[in-house]
């Protein structure tokens, strides 16, 4: 199967505790030194220009602008720079949503069906409000290969509500776990049939205005003042601009922001009551964890992006000390960049960086060959996002090479992918397809039904199945 698409805005409600009760943090004298000086690896290897702000109490102890907001221009990145906060709007979509609850204007246990038609019957009558808050609906993305081709302006609530109609639900609902996007979306429609107002002027007078947030929009992303360029790099280290990869902010994510607004908005999100109280927390999922780590001194955070942003945002509950890092980069240097503050606030040794592993497996790839690869996998891949399957890096890989015609690399490269995850149905899809591109159509032939073996409602390893024997 060809490389996957990984959704705009990618997974991301992080829960991290710190392991065992932590010792009270102090801010040390000598942080910005070494903030600094981390940071300064991290542009060394040009994967980082941003922002960084760490305050206590809601006061900046530590706030500065680094790189390029705009390369092309010669931009420099500043204080007030406006960020795509990716996934992270989710929490606004969760406040408005438990705030109509406690209003009594829509229940936890609402079926879908009630707010929305043209569902199956399965998801209509069983998928639940809570269900969608908590990504236990069944529903996954709603980024499919046909959604990717439409043009950006398309790419609004409307339109991918009419895909997520004709997704297939991954499970029963409420049986598991499985972070999604379309869920989010549909309880942004929700809001709005809830409310007979739209999505965005609700979240403008419930949020928004309602704690001064004077930084932060919810539409055309275009017409955003001081709005950063997003950058990531291919898989051969080539800087690309994110900005064909822009689509209509939803309530799944993609709202534009500076990291003293969203320093504000997790302060009230956490500590205040002008947003929600106490009685509206308890509605979350992870209210319990959240107060244990009132106690603890462990951090837990938010965060989102897509290719070219990444934002996350670390709170130490007990001791209210945040630690924010909004990157115009590629997932995850700021939540990597961002775990090493932390280190340092605690008094430890922050990690190096590393390249991107998919950046980093091709370097090596190049340098020393295959067998390097398989010797060293787990110490040349540990910068991958950590919700992300690994076997997508020798997969995305292995298409590159497929993709500039050195099919005897790539499927080398395919197969090292099904030793690695053999119980992996799309591993031996891929494989299949440089089998046959390199015209043995025997193996090929096996690695699509040892595909199908493993999934098999794989309609891509059918289709060649069924090429490949004329029936």
């Amino acid at each position: 199967m060809k490389k996957s698409f990984l959704p705009i805005f990618i997974v991301l409600l992080v829960l991290s505790a710190c392991g065992d009760k932590q010792k009270s943090t102090k801010l040390l004298p000598d942080m910005d030194i070494k903030i600094d000086a981390l940071v300064k690896k991290y542009m060394d290897l040009d994967i980082f220009s941003g922002v960084v702000l760490v305050a206590e109490k809601g006061k900046p102890v530590y706030h500065k602008a680094f790189g390029l907001a705009d390369r092309e221009k010669k931009i420099a990145n500043e204080l007030d720079s406006r960020f795509d906060i990716g996934s992270m709007n989710k929490s606004f979509t969760k406040i408005v949503v438990l705030q109509l609850v406690a209003e009594g204007k829509i229940k936890l246990s609402d079926k879908l069906g009630k707010y929305i038609e043209g569902f199956p019957e399965t998801a209509a009558e069983k998928i639940t409000i809570k269900h969608l808050l908590d990504h236990q609906s069944g529903f996954g993305s709603y980024h499919t290969m046909e959604y990717w081709d439409l043009p950006l302006e398309e790419k609004d609530m409307k339109t991918a509500l009419k895909f997520i109609k004709k997704s297939q639900l991954l499970f029963e609902p409420g049986t598991e776990t499985e972070y999604s996007n379309a869920g989010y979306v549909l309880l942004g429609v929700i809001i709005e049939k809830a409310t007979g107002q739209s999505y965005y002027d609700v979240i403008e007078e419930r949020i928004i205005k309602k704690i001064g947030m004077k930084q932060t929009y919810l539409r055309d992303k275009h017409s955003v003042p001081k709005r950063t360029i997003g950058y990531y790099k291919n898989i051969k280290g080539e800087l690309l601009s994110n900005e064909s990869l822009i689509e209509t902010p939803k309530p799944d994510g993609g709202f534009y922001s500076t990291t003293l607004d969203i320093l504000k908005f997790y302060r009230e999100y956490y500590y205040g009551t002008d947003l929600w109280d106490d009685s509206m927390r308890k509605l979350d999922q992870h209210y319990d964890f959240y107060k244990e780590q009132f106690t603890t001194g462990g951090a837990v955070s938010h965060a989102g992006g897509f290719e070219g942003a990444n934002t996350v945002h670390f709170e130490i509950l007990r001791d209210h000390i945040s630690v924010v890092v909004f990157a115009n980069m590629d997932e995850i240097v700021a939540e990597n960049l961002g775990e090493g503050i932390l280190a340092i606030i605690r008094g430890n040794q922050p990690k190096d960086p590393q390249l991107p592993a998919e950046q980093l497996v091709y370097k090596k790839i190049t340098e020393k060959g295959i067998d390097f690869i398989r010797d060293n996998w787990e110490e040349l891949t540990v910068n991958f996002h950590p919700a992300d399957p690994k076997d997508m890096i020798l997969n995305e890989i292995g298409y590159e090479y497929l993709f500039d015609g050195d099919i005897k690399s790539a499927t080398e490269i395919l197969k090292l992918n099904t030793e690695l995850y053999p119980d992996i149905a799309n591993c031996w899809d891929s494989y299949g397809e440089a089998l046959l591109e390199k015209g043995e159509k025997e193996l090929s032939l096996k690695a699509y039904k040892k595909a199908l073996s493993i999934n098999p409602n794989m309609e891509s390893a059918k289709q060649k199945i069924k090429e490949i024997t004329g029936s």
